[in-house]
């Protein structure tokens, strides 16, 4: 089992690790487990029987009654499948009654959509995929504010993409939101090079103007990280950058004003907020860089403040992972979270593996201190109050204690901990591709959860777009084609 480790350890690719984690399942005896269908940890004989009828149904070719099978029911975590548990007694996949319940639904449901419409309208076909699709909801992957570590983000999200399972809805806070809007901006075509750390990716940085005290970098500057964003990131508003990719592309970013809420960007709250200014303000780490005035486009196509009066500043400061305004926005019931925030990254024990008992402490004194942190919040505010910089700085720090750091999945560095000297600095182009390949790696134990859970999410959507001609299930709102004036 060494050997196999080792292999793992070592892979390249996808498929390199996933041979050997196949290797040392067998080894371990993992893969009989995942052959049994017993275990307490999920509703085995319920999925059984759903598969039966599903797969009878369909097997006869009756396809009328593979249609009433399907409609009692589409459910992500039937039977307790999407249990995190699941995934932890073997390093690749988990029970295959699972797999094989995921696979016969996906058949089913673009069987189901090939029916000549003598046997199932298109409004019966139609209705039953809206239904299904309402029911069982979809995934949003979250990309924490990262700092220098971004590309991190964009390993995990090569390995999604080349796997065929990254969401349509994607959230970024601060570095997180620079990934996200150059996936949002460009095709898939277009994204190889920043998958790859290319020259293009690493240009502007090599143009940077570093040098180096007593071992730090200085920093990247306001007008460094200007030039980095205009040149990854096309000229377009929120609703110009779905037309054009079909992903929905969401930024946190935070208000300077104490009385003011923080705002989840995106083509159906503000369409014609241009994004490049979305991820400036998003990216303005608190006493780094300044705040930042939102721009947008007017009915004329001409660039105009949006909201002129308010500056806004790094979204992780209130809301890294924006959950539930994207299961509001979205019908997202199911989140991953590519989470790679130095501030709290050593913080945080992975809800998805299992704790010994240190893990059952840790988790225990981070509950207890942030119910600590709640209770004396409004104390600590009142205590402050005449001393503005001071209170400021306890109310972020509150805002960033008191947040959600963890989802359904989630995708964490191997390394916890990283040089400060170089999280607000700029990066060469090895160790781009050293944090690229890091977040392919992390991502790997995670493929096979990810599949089962959204693979039929994935199909439905699929479905509906093509019978419709849209993304369907997701808001698209009305907006010209890139390199016309946008409609305000």
């Amino acid at each position: 089992m060494k050997n196999a480790q080792k292999r793992m350890d070592d892979a390249t690719s996808y498929a390199e690790w996933k041979e050997a984690a196949h290797e040392h399942d067998v080894l371990s005896g993992a893969e009989d487990w995942k052959r049994q269908e017993h275990t307490s940890r999920y509703d085995y004989a319920t999925i059984r029987e759903r598969l039966r009828e599903i797969r009878k149904a369909r097997d006869t070719g009756d396809d009328r009654a593979l249609l009433f099978a399907l409609n009692e029911g589409i459910h992500g975590n039937l039977g307790g499948m999407g249990k995190a548990s699941l995934y932890t007694r073997s390093k690749v996949g988990t029970k295959r009654l699972i797999t094989d319940y995921v696979d016969e639904v996906t058949r089913s449901l673009i069987h189901i959509s090939k029916v000549r419409s003598n046997v199932i309208t298109k409004a019966e076909k139609l209705d039953f995929f809206h239904r299904a699709s309402h029911c069982f909801g979809r995934s949003a992957l979250m990309l924490s504010g990262a700092g220098a570590l971004g590309p991190f983000h964009i390993g995990v999200i090569k390995t999604l993409a080349q796997e065929g399972l990254l969401p349509r809805v994607i959230s970024g806070s601060s570095a997180g939101a620079l990934t996200a809007a150059v996936i949002g901006t460009h095709s898939d075509e277009e994204l190889v090079p920043f998958f790859e750390a290319d020259i293009e990716l690493e240009a502007t940085i090599e143009e940077a103007h570093v040098t180096s005290v007593l071992g730090w970098r200085d920093r990247i500057q306001t007008e460094d990280l200007r030039e980095m964003v205009e040149a990854w990131i096309p000229d377009l508003t929120f609703a110009e950058a779905f037309q054009l990719t079909g992903r929905h592309i969401n930024v946190s970013v935070a208000p300077t004003k104490k009385m003011q809420a923080s705002r989840l960007l995106n083509a159906i709250t503000s369409p014609n907020v241009l994004v490049r200014e979305a991820v400036m303000a998003s990216c303005a780490v608190p006493g780094v860089f300044p705040p930042v005035m939102l721009m947008a486009r007017d009915a004329d196509g001409e660039k105009q403040p949006y909201l002129s009066d308010m500056r806004w500043i790094d979204g992780s400061v209130t809301d890294d992972m924006p959950a539930k305004r994207l299961a509001r926005l979205y019908g997202v019931n199911h989140f991953i979270a590519s989470q790679t925030n130095p501030i709290i990254l050593w913080t945080i024990q992975n809800p998805n593996g299992e704790s010994g008992l240190f893990g059952h402490l840790w988790n225990l004194g981070s509950r207890a201190t942030k119910e600590w942190f709640r209770a004396t919040r409004n104390f600590s505010d009142q205590m402050t109050r005449s001393l503005p910089s001071v209170n400021s700085a306890l109310n972020m720090f509150h805002s960033v204690a008191l947040q959600e750091y963890t989802a359904d999945i989630n995708i964490i560095p191997r390394r916890r901990f990283w040089d400060p000297r170089k999280l607000l600095a700029p990066l060469d182009r090895e160790e781009m591709e050293y944090l690229i390949a890091e977040g392919e790696a992390a991502t790997w134990p995670q493929v096979e959860m990810i599949r089962n859970c959204s693979m039929i999410s994935h199909t439905l959507d699929n479905l509906l777009e093509e019978i419709e001609g849209d993304v369907v299930g997701l808001y698209r709102p009305t907006a010209t084609p890139v390199g016309t004036k946008a409609v305000a």
